[in-house]
């Protein structure tokens, strides 16, 4: 028999174990719209909107678990094949978006909680160590690290200096100030000093870089010089990112409100929110739709214009996963231990997956992947399901991408 002959009895084998009638393939899947293959940091974009063009099917599958030797709350980046992620194991990691196999591991001296960015080429994330760390993303090997006085929970995020020749690196920390850091050498550019700490990141469009701080304030600052332009009364302090749109900021703070504020006028224009909860979680801002998870166990969609409420989808634990809006379905984890897809115009479940332990972690979106990791130490990659020709060019051994 000639080895195509054989290999062909084998996919028909296959297929009739599977309780297939016939060796053909199933129907290719209805046709999506195209993603892009890159989710470069937290909240994919400087703007942190959180918002991926093109589309997900109705249901997932799981592609690979990559296991780490901790908890895993930090949020995956995805850039040139690879996923990037930190974990309470005191490690950054790369691996290999394909196969789910490490490239390489980083050691830091205490957890990595804070979510990658990956700009030309290095991989800038900060650790409980107190230290901003730049990475060769292509070795995993370590090109300088720029020190705090305290730990770095919140992503780093990028701007270009003012004549656009550098770039520069905005982090904040728990020393209760917001660095600014040339991306080739790791010197200081500026820091502006707050009240308090700051546990998220700061947003970045149109020459500002916008970030709340558990000082109560939403604080307005010129990246070109690091000069605070305006601070906005929050009401409580603010353990989230910001999002930025339209020369509007959408934030969440810890006495349950999400709120939509006006940049140029520096005034709150809406407040959405009962008191009785807290807002951890990191808003999505969709064309119309705000979405943001809550510690009341849901997840709620509010309009964007008004702060009416949309919809809420409840979940069995708190939301402290933030969102993503990608076409028309929202992703987002659960402490209950659930990764969820939701629908963006209703808010009815897609689909959801179990890892047993808190996921706290926010999803990265691309290349027609959800990447986000659980509590349990893993990070699960999910995609499309495969169809009978994915099986039949596995025996055929041919690797190509679906």
């Amino acid at each position: 028999m000639s080895r195509y002959a054989a290999l062909t009895a084998c996919v028909f084998l296959v297929a009739w174990a599977a309780g297939c009638d016939s060796p053909e393939p199933s129907a290719p899947p209805a046709s999506r719209d195209p993603m892009p293959q890159d989710w470069p940091m937290f909240r994919g974009a400087p703007d942190m909107r959180s918002v991926v063009e093109g589309s997900l099917p109705d249901a997932l599958t799981l592609r690979w678990k990559f296991e780490t030797q901790d908890a895993v709350r930090s949020s995956a980046a995805i850039a040139g094949g690879r996923v990037f992620v930190g974990s309470d194991d005191n490690h950054l990691y790369a691996i290999d978006l394909a196969s789910g196999k490490m490239v390489w591991a980083f050691k830091t001296d205490d957890t990595v909680e804070a979510s990658p960015l990956v700009l030309d080429g290095v991989v800038y994330v900060g650790s409980s160590d107190g230290f901003l760390y730049a990475v060769d993303a292509a070795s995993g090997t370590l090109k300088w690290k720029y020190e705090t006085d305290d730990r770095i929970l919140g992503a780093a995020n990028w701007t270009a200096s003012p004549d656009g020749s550098r770039k520069w690196i905005l982090v904040g920390g728990y020393d209760t100030r917001l660095h600014c850091v040339e991306a080739a050498g790791g010197k200081a550019v500026w820091t502006l000093e707050t009240a308090n700490f700051i546990n998220g990141a700061a947003a970045v469009s149109a020459g500002k870089t916008v970030f709340g701080s558990c000082d109560a304030l939403i604080h307005v600052v010129n990246v070109a010089d690091g000069k605070e332009m305006a601070s906005i009364d929050a009401g409580a302090y603010i353990a989230g990112s910001a999002a930025m749109a339209d020369g509007r900021v959408y934030v969440g703070h810890y006495e349950g409100e999400l709120l939509c504020a006006d940049l140029a006028a520096s005034k709150v224009v809406w407040r959405y929110g009962d008191g009785e909860t807290s807002f951890y979680s990191s808003p999505a801002v969709g064309d119309r739709a705000v979405v943001i998870g809550a510690r009341d166990q849901r997840l709620h969609a509010v309009d964007r214009a008004t702060g009416k409420r949309l919809w809420t989808f409840a979940t069995h634990g708190d939301v402290d996963s933030s969102p993503v809006i990608c076409g028309d379905k929202v992703v987002v984890g659960s402490n209950d231990g659930r990764i969820y897809m939701v629908r963006l115009a209703d808010g009815r479940e897609v689909w959801s997956f179990e890892t047993g332990k808190p996921v706290s972690a926010s999803p990265a979106v691309a290349a027609d992947r959800v990447v986000i990791g659980s509590e349990d130490g893993v990070v699960y990659c999910f995609g499309p399901k495969s169809t009978a020709s994915t099986v039949r060019r596995t025996l055929y051994g041919i690797t190509s991408r679906e």
